[in-house]
């Protein structure tokens, strides 16, 4: 599981378009997906803090915390622009911060209110994901409308064998594998 602070490292164009797609509305905008008890999805809109020392999020007492607390799975997917249908995903584990400095740090600088019972995690990174479908669907990237640009990033670590799928072409770096995508066309169901 990479830290924000790796994903960044390795692709720090990938990583900066993520960023200003959960930040475009301020400090975070998102939504996050956790796990119930029972195994089905739950999904909040939560404001996720990414510094360049990593991804977190306060989260309060809640159903959403006691999900990140039992099963730290998450996906966090971002808050669609006004003016195109562009979107940024992330997916990975969910941490409790125990370090009393750093939660302090962070709350000071995000102005966390200390009468709130929130908590802070930290979130790791095990896929990234970015697809710029410009303005009205059309493509950014010289696809052609409807055939968006996506770019994928998997963090190997995780030790899962990835595969690549209708039009996806890999790329090797010294430790993380991308699939990266000018013009993805899924294919029809059957």
């Amino acid at each position: 599981m990479a830290s924000w602070s790796e994903f960044a490292t390795d692709d720090p164009r990938l990583a900066a378009a993520i960023r200003s797609l959960m930040q475009q509305y301020g400090p975070g905008f998102g939504y996050l997906a956790t796990i119930r008890a029972d195994g089905g999805p739950r999904v909040h809109p939560v404001s996720p803090v990414i510094t360049d020392e990593g991804l977190f999020c306060f989260i309060v007492d809640s159903p959403k915390r006691r999900d990140l607390e039992r099963d730290g799975r998450y996906a966090l997917h971002s808050f669609p622009p006004e003016e195109s249908d562009d979107e940024a995903y992330v997916a990975g584990r969910a941490r409790p911060v125990t370090d009393q400095v750093r939660v302090a740090r962070l709350a000071d600088s995000m102005r966390a209110a200390p009468q709130v019972d929130w908590r802070l995690f930290e979130f790791t990174v095990d896929v990234a994901m970015l697809s710029r479908h410009g303005n009205d669907g059309a493509s950014t990237f010289g696809g052609g409308a409807g055939r968006p640009a996506v770019q994928v990033w998997f963090d190997p670590a995780d030790g899962r064998n990835r595969m690549s799928g209708p039009g996806l072409a890999m790329r090797h770096s010294r430790r993380i594998h991308r699939h990266a995508t000018p013009e993805y066309t899924p294919v029809p169901a059957r």
